[in-house]
């Protein structure tokens, strides 16, 4: 019996050895800071996810192995360190896609490159929040106004665009670096109407920062060659 508890907790060493070995907790802090910068939701990490969700139950079969068997507790406390780090890092990532789901709701459903970077689950939510919130300002405030000023979208209906739908602001200035020398990238600065008239191109330096905005640097976000911060 002993030897099999041995061979048994030296197995859940070699797989905890493995895990730590491997880049997907990095990769899942990448995809957070990613997230957290974007002024727009990004596309949902799903095959990152669903690793980052079995090594967490690993990580706590590992914890509460060497709990049970007496292990020396700083050990202990280690290994219980690396796995609160990870589920704070992949609680934060849903909870920062949540509000901006909350925030870009209406948006986010009329958007089809949007929409598509949503989980199932997150889908659901934006339907559910969408639903809810138009029957809660239906029954407390759009019923007592006059049938011209009775949409959730629009000021009125004379309005021709949706004008009452809030959009991330894709002109903001976010902090980043590549991967990789860049070049071709057109910077947009000023004003929309005038950009046609200042947009220039510009080169980055592997590993180099810069302070730019985002929208210049959006696909090059969405394709990884640029990490936000």
């Amino acid at each position: 019996m002993a030897s099999s508890s041995g061979a048994e907790e030296a197995s859940l060493d070699d797989d905890y050895a493995s895990l730590i070995a491997t880049t997907d907790v990095e990769l899942l802090k990448r995809a957070w800071r990613n997230e957290k910068a974007a002024p727009e939701i990004l596309r949902y990490e799903s095959h990152l996810i669903s690793r980052v969700k079995e090594q967490i139950e690993l990580m706590e079969e590992t914890v509460e192995e060497k709990s049970s068997v007496g292990n020396d507790p700083l050990s202990v406390s280690l290994y219980q360190m690396d796995l609160d780090r990870t589920l704070f890092l992949l609680r934060s990532y849903l909870r920062i896609r949540i509000q901006k789901i909350e925030k870009y709701m209406f948006h986010i459903l009329k958007t089809e490159e949007l929409w598509n970077r949503l989980s199932k689950d997150e889908r659901d939510f934006a339907r559910t929040c969408t639903s809810d919130l138009n029957q809660h300002l239906e029954e407390t405030v759009l019923s007592k106004l006059p049938e011209n000023y009775q949409s959730v979208l629009k000021q009125s209906v004379i309005s021709e665009e949706e004008d009452m739908v809030p959009e991330p602001q894709l002109d903001t200035f976010v902090l980043c670096r590549s991967k990789e020398y860049l070049t071709g990238i057109q910077l947009e600065d000023g004003p929309a109407d005038d950009r046609q008239f200042l947009s220039k191109l510009f080169e980055m330096e592997p590993g180099v920062l810069h302070f730019i905005c985002y929208r210049s640097i959006k696909a090059l976000v969405e394709s990884g060659k640029i990490d936000l911060l």
